[in-house]
């Protein structure tokens, strides 16, 4: 790709360029150290344009058209497992929960922060635990807000075990999730609501098939500060 071409959304840039402002302006930018960052990442930019078209290549989403086979839980790739919530899972879940990134995962949809109990309560929620080829559990996949009429439900994601994370599961997780979502549920619009607006997270999203449908501005108040609310979504034909 050259250098003037470009395939990333216009929303995508004002959802990154909105993250780093929030993070200069807790820093304390002044106007002259803006200008003294885009000088400085313009100049990179030009130094490793050679280097950034050859590797920065995104990983090949799912296709927009998937087989309707029915397929139940559980779901199995070549790394991992994803199977139904059991009730011995919430001792694992509690202890996953203590993390600050990973509380975000029972934040409602009322951005309320509900206990375990009432997430796994919810009859429109369907829930996966992901786990490694030998049983052990690393993380938590979910379906919340299921709508069987309109097909459509909000998709959430956690590794929970803080040493499995970085290895590239929340991917695998994530294909597995969706395809169990089009061929078990039905569904024909994925979607997934995070406050995690920074570059990796959305490159993952993007990666998978979501596109960047709006910003929620100061939507959350969490952990005693307000946070954006990224919605990104997926329609299947």
């Amino acid at each position: 790709m050259g250098l003037n071409e470009s395939t990333i959304p216009d929303e995508t840039i004002e959802t990154l360029s909105r993250s780093f402002f929030k993070e200069f302006l807790n820093y304390g930018f002044k106007k002259v150290d803006y200008l003294r960052f885009v000088n400085a990442l313009l100049d990179m930019a030009m130094k490793n344009s050679n280097d950034l078209d050859e590797t920065d290549k995104p990983t090949k989403p799912l296709p927009k058209k998937l087989s309707r086979d029915h397929i139940e839980l559980p779901v199995m790739c070549e790394r991992l497992c994803i199977r139904p919530y059991e009730r011995k899972d919430k001792k694992v879940l509690q202890e996953w929960l203590k993390d600050k990134e990973s509380r975000q995962f029972l934040l409602s949809r009322s951005s309320q922060t509900v206990t375990l109990d009432e997430f796994v309560g919810d009859k429109s929620c369907i829930i996966g635990v992901v786990t490694l080829k030998s049983g052990a559990p690393i993380g938590i996949m979910a379906y919340c807000d299921y709508n069987k009429h309109q097909r459509r439900a909000e998709l959430r994601k956690m590794i929970g075990d803080p040493e499995q994370r970085g290895q590239g599961y929340a991917r695998e997780a994530s294909q597995l999730w969706i395809r169990y979502g089009i061929q078990n549920l039905g569904l024909k619009k994925i979607y997934l609501s995070t406050l995690n607006t920074n570059i990796r997270n959305i490159k993952l999203n993007e990666d998978l098939g979501f596109q960047v449908e709006g910003i929620l501005r100061n939507e959350v108040f969490f952990d005693d500060q307000y946070h954006d609310v990224l919605r990104m979504g997926m329609f299947i034909e």
